[in-house]
């Protein structure tokens, strides 16, 4: 494998000195690109993309050949291992994922297989590869899953929901099975990542989108105590090199303490928690990633570059900040605006950082 000429993004996760503070965007190889809009013309379909190593790549090159970032992800979609157990994912247009198969009963769940991902998902560890590859160490790949807890949602109501109504029925009046669920998707998770680590991804994410629809006791039983458990079965170095670790369950600032205790390397906020505060809270046991508002986006570009320096100032001086959004950037955001907001970043967060 190449030599990395821009390691600041994997110093930063392990709160190493850097030079400015690395920023790269969740959905970053997205809608808002027209690049990647023609990508995913040619391609048919998102699931068309998702499945060609080739394009895959490609649009995951795309951000970086339009902006200073500093890691790429892969791009994939957080449902590939359900739709590996055989549960049919489809694209509704203007619904989002869907499901053919849903999990409600104890057959249901003894039915599903773990996922083997070279067998199961070669389309992802093959993107990974060549994303590695063609990425000549220009940056770190950052590879990722969903949550247990966040994949099961999807499993048990078939698609997105707004009160996950079936999900915490199972977890509440049988949570036995919803255990049973959880644990055959955290050794799919583990196996998952590690093949993508052997692939070639340097860093991992773990996005436990509906973490935070859970109560507080409920969290730590369904969600974190599966993530937990895939920290702890991650490898832990390749290429010479650690492999740092990210957790971010959106709306799950109240839980940073917990979320730190994991052996996680670093966590992602969202916008709702102020990222000084969270700093305080987890002092120097964990990196933190974050947190701008998507929808900064679309103010005018001296509003941008006021949060970026709002958020830099709240974080301080020293190391173990990734800069990131809340959450992915949206469709309708200027691509313009993404470039002010990633110059912004380096341009301010060099007085942050003793020269190195």
């Amino acid at each position: 494998m190449s030599e990395l000429k821009n390691d600041r993004f994997l110093r930063a996760l392990l709160r190493q000195p850097v030079d400015v503070t690395p920023v790269w965007m969740m959905r970053q190889a997205g809608r808002y690109l027209p690049e990647y809009r023609a990508s995913r013309e040619r391609a048919g379909d998102f699931m068309g993309l998702c499945t060609n190593p080739e394009l895959a790549c490609e649009v995951t090159l795309q951000p970086l050949q339009r902006y200073p970032l500093d890691a790429a992800i892969l791009f994939s979609d957080i449902l590939t291992i359900p739709d590996a157990m055989g549960l049919g994912l489809y694209f509704e247009a203007g619904e989002g994922p869907r499901f053919r198969k849903t999990v409600s009963t104890e057959a249901d769940i003894e039915a599903l297989p773990v996922v083997k991902p070279e067998q199961d998902l070669p389309y992802v560890v093959d993107a990974v590869a060549t994303i590695r590859r063609e990425l000549n160490g220009r940056v770190p790949l950052i590879g990722f899953s969903g949550s247990p807890w966040t994949l099961a949602t999807y499993m048990v109501e078939g698609g997105s929901s707004k009160d996950f109504r079936r999900t915490k029925q199972l977890a509440y009046n049988q949570p036995e099975l919803m255990h049973r669920l959880l644990g055959k998707l955290a050794v799919s998770v583990t196996d998952y990542l590690n093949a993508q680590i052997r692939a070639g991804a340097q860093a991992v994410q773990i996005f436990d989108t509906w973490g935070g629809a859970l109560s507080h006791a409920a969290y730590g039983e369904f969600s974190l105590a599966y993530m937990e458990k895939i920290v702890s079965g991650l490898i832990g170095e390749n290429d010479g090199r650690q492999v740092p670790v990210i957790l971010f369950t959106k709306g799950g600032g109240q839980w940073l303490p917990r979320l730190a205790a994991t052996g996680a390397h670093c966590l992602g906020l969202d916008w709702t928690t102020d990222i000084g505060a969270a700093r305080s809270l987890v002092g120097d046991r964990v990196a933190l990633q974050g947190n701008m508002d998507p929808a900064v986006l679309y103010a005018a570009p001296a509003r941008i570059r006021a949060e970026v320096a709002a958020i830099l100032a709240s974080y301080g001086r020293g190391p173990g900040h990734i800069f990131n959004l809340g959450h992915g950037i949206t469709p309708q955001v200027d691509p313009a605006h993404a470039g002010v907001f990633i110059e912004a970043v380096h341009e301010l967060s060099a007085a942050y950082h003793d020269n190195v």
